[in-house]
């Protein structure tokens, strides 16, 4: 089965999660992809002949196998080998999606308990991202040859993904009209289509300015008209292409970590937490939902604290030697 089936109840579902829980749109693809793979399942393993069609005459046979679909199905999904191939966060990830389709379900009355109810998310250890070092930051700036046609262009990319901590799709969509560049601030429109204001550095700012005047001297789509960042063909910039922009620019400056767009935002975070801004102030900079996910630039840099007392602190020295012998 492919993943244009027909179901009016994940159909709903998307709606339900645009509308009114205002997901972005990758969000509502992504959660209805998990569903889909639970419905592939379920269709492979189940006879829709057992089905009690008579309550639920309204809906077709697929609807009616994820309407009937208990705690024991479930089960039997997410011990699958396909489900185990894939990381603990991806099965946290369709966990999540499922229990929000079949909460989706009880709200709707069509269902009276969430199957997922007394499932578990797994259990993994938060990954710590690759973090750029202010050094290596200034490396891969300077690296950039500003006498080619997409220089100025390339360098205000990397300034502002450090300086405003932006994701690569805020990036990409960066409208003309969200820049205020006497006040110093840009809007960024995050997840959900939540709106936030980041302040933006004076180094971002004055590449960015650089590149603008470049930008307007140039012939540009006409459905690109406000979008900050076009490429050689006046259109907007894909997400590929800015990871290409990235791993290149990386690679003639000579860094070995292997990086993305999202490591300058997580670099942002880490060296505001560094030099002691507010975690509030950090996650509202970043767009984060809960705190819980801004904390662990708080993580990051206390092991840093922690390797470098372990390694200069002389009473620890001391006490290795002792241990030792």
């Amino acid at each position: 089965m492919n993943k244009n089936i027909s179901s009016l109840l994940i159909n709903d579902f998307s709606y339900y999660l645009k509308y009114e829980r205002s997901l972005s749109a990758n969000s509502v693809k992504a959660y209805c992809a998990d569903v889909i793979k639970l419905l592939n399942f379920l269709v492979s393993n189940i006879e829709t002949k057992s089905i009690n069609k008579s309550s639920q005459s309204q809906f077709g046979d697929l609807d009616l196998l994820l309407l009937s679909a208990n705690s024991n199905n479930i089960i039997e999904f997410l011990d699958n080998d396909i489900f185990n191939t894939v990381s603990k966060r991806s099965q946290a990830r369709v966990i999540s999606s499922l229990r929000a389709f079949f909460s989706f379900l009880v709200l709707s009355n069509l269902i009276s308990i969430n199957p997922l109810d007394n499932i578990d998310n797994p259990k993994y250890n938060n990954h710590i991202p690759i973090v750029l070092s202010v050094f290596e930051i200034e490396s891969i700036l300077s690296s950039i040859d500003l006498s080619l046609t997409e220089g100025h262009r390339n360098r205000a990319i990397i300034e502002i993904l450090y300086s405003c901590g932006l994701r690569v799709s805020e990036l990409i969509n960066l409208q003309l009209s969200d820049l205020f560049v006497k006040e110093g601030f840009i809007r960024v429109i995050g997840k959900g289509d939540k709106q936030r204001v980041v302040p933006i550095g004076e180094p971002a700012l004055k590449q960015l300015l650089a590149y603008l005047s470049q930008r307007a001297q140039r012939k540009i789509d006409i459905k690109h008209q406000n979008t900050v960042f076009l490429s050689k063909f006046g259109k907007s910039l894909s997400r590929e292409m800015i990871f290409m922009i990235i791993k290149d620019t990386a690679l003639k400056a000579g860094i070995e970590k292997n990086i993305s767009p999202h490591t300058f935002r997580h670099s942002f975070a880490t060296h505001l937490i560094e030099n002691g801004a507010d975690l509030r102030a950090v996650q509202q900079m970043l767009g984060h939902e809960s705190i819980l996910t801004t904390e662990i630039y708080t993580h990051l840099d206390s092991n840093r604290w922690r390797g470098a007392i372990l390694k200069y602190h002389p009473g620890l020295k001391i006490k290795n030697i002792s241990s030792d012998d």
